[in-house]
C-alpha cells in the first residue's frame, strides 16, 4: 500500500487564492449599478425627447337660443379676432322687439309734458300764497293749489319710472337680439364648420375654433428628471416637418405625479408662434438646455458591498 504526503505550501504556491478577484468582480458590479442608475437621467439630458405640438386652446362655439343659420360668416381655416361675428341666426321677432323698446325709451314728449305741467302748479301755488296773505283768496283755495301741485309732481315721477322701465326693456331687447349672434371668443383660425344657412341650431356646436399662437408643446419624460425639470426652463422643439428650423420654447408647466406604469410624468411647454408658421398637430423632438447629466456622488455616499468591508485575513 503506497501513501500520499500532500504539503499545504506546494498547494499554495501552484494555487493562488480567488479573494482578491472575488473583490475585484464586486467592485466592477458596484460601478455598473450605479452608471445604470445615472442611465436614464443622462439619457434625458443628452438625447431628445419626442412630443407633439398642439394648439394651446381649442373651442367648440354653439348658440345660446334654438334657432336657424341666417348668415355664416367665417370659413374652414379663416383667421378670426375676439368679438368678430361668425354666425347670425334668424332674429325677425327680436328685431322688431328691440326696436319697439327703443322707441318707448325715447319717448321724452310725455316726460316733458309732465314736468310742464308740475312748473306751472307749483307757479300756481307761489300765487296763491301771495293772494292770501293780502286776503284775496281763502285758505281752501292755497289747499287746491297745493293738491295740484303735488299732483303735478307725482305724474313727473311716474313718467321718469316708466322711462327707466323702458330702459330695462331695451337692455332686455337687446340682450335677447344678441343671443341671435354668435361671436368668436378668442384670437384663433377656424377648424371645422358644423353648420349651413337654413340649418336648424340647437344642442349641437356651429363652429370648432383654436389658438395657434402660442402653441402647446405636450412631453413624456422620465421619472429620472423629476426632480430637474422646473418651469420656466428654456428648451429647443424641433417640428418634424421639412424645412421648419428649431423653435424655442419655455417649460409651463410640470406634473405633479409620476405616472407609475410607464415611470413617466409630463411636461407642457409654450411656444411662440406669432406669424402663424407653424401648424398644430405636428410630432417634434425636445431637448433642455438646462438639463445637464448630474455630478458624480462622493464615495462615501456609495455604500460599500458587505464583502468588500470585511476585514482582509
Amino acid at each position: 500500500m503506497t501513501f500520499h504526503v500532500f504539503h499545504p505550501q506546494s498547494q499554495s504556491q501552484s494555487h493562488p487564492p480567488s479573494r482578491p478577484r472575488g473583490r475585484l468582480r464586486l467592485l466592477a458590479a458596484g460601478a455598473a449599478l450605479c452608471a445604470a442608475a445615472l442611465a436614464p437621467v443622462d439619457a434625458a439630458a443628452q438625447q431628445a425627447l419626442g412630443c407633439l405640438i398642439e394648439p394651446s386652446q381649442t373651442v367648440e362655439l354653439g348658440a345660446p337660443v334654438v334657432g336657424v343659420v341666417s348668415r355664416m360668416l367665417a370659413e374652414r381655416g379663416d383667421n378670426v379676432r375676439k368679438g368678430q361675428v361668425l354666425v347670425q341666426l334668424s332674429a325677425a321677432v327680436e328685431r322688431a322687439g328691440y326696436s319697439a323698446a327703443e322707441q318707448r325709451s325715447r319717448a321724452q314728449a310725455e316726460l316733458a309734458s309732465a314736468e310742464s305741467a308740475e312748473a306751472f302748479a307749483h307757479s300756481k301755488l307761489q300765487r296763491t300764497r301771495e293772494l292770501h296773505g293780502q286776503a284775496f283768496v281763502s285758505a281752501v283755495a292755497v289747499d287746491q293749489a297745493v293738491a295740484d301741485h303735488a299732483m303735478a309732481a307725482a305724474r313727473t315721477r311716474q313718467v321718469r319710472e316708466q322711462l327707466e322701465v323702458a330702459a330695462q326693456d331695451l337692455a332686455v331687447a337687446g340682450a335677447q337680439l344678441g343671443q341671435r349672434v354668435i361671436r368668436s371668443p378668442l384670437d384663433g383660425v377656424v377648424l371645422e364648420r358644423y353648420a349651413s344657412p337654413g340649418e336648424r341650431v340647437e344642442d349641437k356646436p356651429v363652429l370648432r375654433l383654436a389658438v395657434l399662437d402660442p402653441l402647446r408643446v405636450e412631453v413624456l419624460m422620465p421619472a429620472a428628471a423629476f426632480l430637474r425639470i422646473r418651469p420656466g426652463m428654456a428648451a429647443t422643439v424641433l417640428p418634424e416637418l421639412p424645412g421648419l428650423p428649431p423653435q424655442q420654447a419655455q417649460v409651463q408647466l410640470v406634473d405633479r405625479t409620476i405616472d407609475a406604469a410607464s415611470s413617466s410624468f409630463r411636461v407642457r411647454l409654450l411656444l411662440p408662434n406669432p406669424d402663424g408658421a407653424l401648424p398644430g398637430g405636428l410630432r417634434c423632438k425636445v431637448s433642455f438646455a438646462g438639463l445637464a447629466a448630474p455630478a458624480p456622488a462622493p464615495a462615501a455616499a456609495v455604500p460599500m458591498p458587505a464583502a468588500l468591508a470585511a476585514p482582509r485575513p
